[in-house]
């Protein structure tokens, strides 16, 4: 998603080309498929494939983003998309409950999951930033994750870390060590101050967020997946045009950049005191 105007083959030969591990597969730019070609590009790149995206991302309808009304229709694109994205192997698919009634959005992801289980897939719950969760989740916190996590109660359900949504969440690195065993993907970006939007994310090292403080929890916890940088900064295609978003860059430098600035925020990884 960081490289926003840049198709999945372009993304894919990019990403191997800068010496990157891996790649986020979001089904918004796989077209209409067929998916053969996409599929064995990926496997001919030697990229591993991290966290995908379903083209409809949660269960409860998002106030700012296009797609269905009805839950009953929502549940049903994301069956579907679970079936498509299995063909790339993801570490994780990734789901928001979005806002609105629990016990919906709960019996909703009870049946995705239990879907992800035939499909040999895991499902990643993504809290959002408590700042805008009204528009995008019941949740907000990995706690609050771990939570429904627990209630539903199959290994095919995991949590989606997000440095922009948890860095500001209290008591932060407790709740990585607490939690740690239910991480199934990690996304990595900053927090820029002030921030302007949703869509309004810096690359590790440009923001507030303590990047490095957060990795060296992660990684002290037991975290061995793909780190997936994920930036949104938009350029108009969600409705704000920023003079200075990251997608108007060329994909292959920002890649590098993203790349260069991930690995020195590695570096000075530290476990919080």
């Amino acid at each position: 998603m960081s490289t926003l105007a840049a198709g999945f083959a372009d993304d894919v030969r990019t990403y191997a080309a800068a010496g990157l591990d891996g790649i986020g597969v979001w089904e918004l730019k796989l077209g209409d498929g067929p998916d053969n070609d996409a599929v064995a590009l990926l496997r001919e790149s030697g990229l591993g494939s991290a966290t995908a995206v379903p083209a409809v991302p949660s269960i409860l309808p998002l106030p700012l983003l296009a797609g269905p009304a009805d839950p009953r229709e929502r549940i049903d694109a994301i069956l579907r998309s679970l079936h498509r994205l299995a063909a790339f192997e993801p570490a994780a698919v990734l789901c928001f409950t979005g806002p609105g009634d629990r016990a919906t959005a709960i019996r909703g992801l009870r049946e995705v999951v239990a879907e992800a289980e035939k499909l040999d897939l895991r499902i990643a719950l993504e809290p959002f930033q408590a700042e805008g969760t009204e528009s995008w989740s019941i949740l907000n916190t990995l706690g609050d994750a771990a939570e429904v996590v627990e209630e539903i109660g199959s290994p095919a359900l995991g949590i989606q870390f997000d440095v922009w949504h948890l860095w500001n969440t209290p008591e932060l690195f407790e709740e990585i060590e607490r939690h740690a065993p239910l991480i199934a993907g990690v996304h990595v970006n900053d927090w820029r101050e002030p921030t302007r939007g949703w869509a309004d994310r810096v690359l590790p090292g440009d923001g507030v967020a303590g990047v490095p403080a957060i990795l060296g929890a992660l990684d002290s916890a037991g975290w061995d997946g793909f780190y997936d940088i994920e930036v949104f900064s938009d350029n108009g295609t969600f409705g704000v045009a920023y003079p200075d978003s990251l997608w108007d860059v060329d994909a292959a430098t920002l890649v590098d950049r993203g790349r260069r600035q991930f690995l020195e925020c590695w570096e000075e990884r530290r476990v919080a005191a």
